[in-house]
C-alpha cells in the first residue's frame, strides 16, 4: 500500500477527519488479551479505586492507537506513518455502564517537511479534557 493523499494536496492546518471511539469494559478485556497487559487497574474497579484512580482506565496504549486511526485512515496506509509519540496527560476513566467512554480525536498537519512528510499534530479528549498531549505523527505522503 502507498499513501492515497499527496503532499502537494495539502497545506499547513489541513484538517483530517476527526472521529470518535467509543470505549467499553469489554474493550478493554479484549484489548487486555491482545497484549497481555491485565494489570488490574484496567478491569478491576476495586483496585483501581484503592491505588487512587477514579475508575478502571483504558490502557495508555490502546488510547495511543486508537488515536493514529485518524491518521492512518485519512493517509490510507499504516505503513505511512513513520514516527509518532504522544505524552500521557489524563487517563480515559471507562465507566462500568453500557455507555463507557469515548475518545475524541482530531487532527492537522502543522508542517510541511522534506520529502513528502508531514507533520500531523492530534487533539485527543475524552469527557472534554486532554488525555494525550504532544501527540504528533510525521507521515510520509505520496
Amino acid at each position: 500500500m502507498t499513501a492515497k493523499i499527496a503532499y502537494g494536496d495539502v497545506e499547513v492546518g489541513t484538517e483530517l477527519p476527526a472521529h470518535s471511539f467509543p470505549v467499553t469494559r469489554a474493550t478493554l478485556v479484549r484489548y487486555a488479551g491482545a497484549s497481555g497487559d491485565f494489570n488490574p487497574i484496567h478491569w478491576n474497579e476495586k483496585f483501581a479505586k484503592e491505588v487512587g484512580l477514579p475508575d478502571v482506565i483504558a490502557h495508555g496504549m490502546f488510547t495511543m492507537a486508537e488515536a493514529i486511526r485518524v491518521v492512518t485512515d485519512w493517509v490510507g496506509d499504516p505503513g505511512a506513518v513513520v514516527e509518532y509519540g504522544v505524552r500521557f496527560t489524563k487517563p480515559v476513566v471507562v465507566p462500568n455502564d453500557d455507555l463507557g467512554a469515548t475518545i475524541e480525536v482530531s487532527g492537522k498537519v502543522a508542517v510541511k517537511l522534506d520529502d513528502n512528510r508531514v507533520r500531523v499534530d492530534l487533539t485527543v479528549l475524552s469527557e472534554g479534557r486532554k488525555v494525550l498531549g504532544m501527540s504528533r505523527a510525521v507521515v510520509q505522503l505520496a
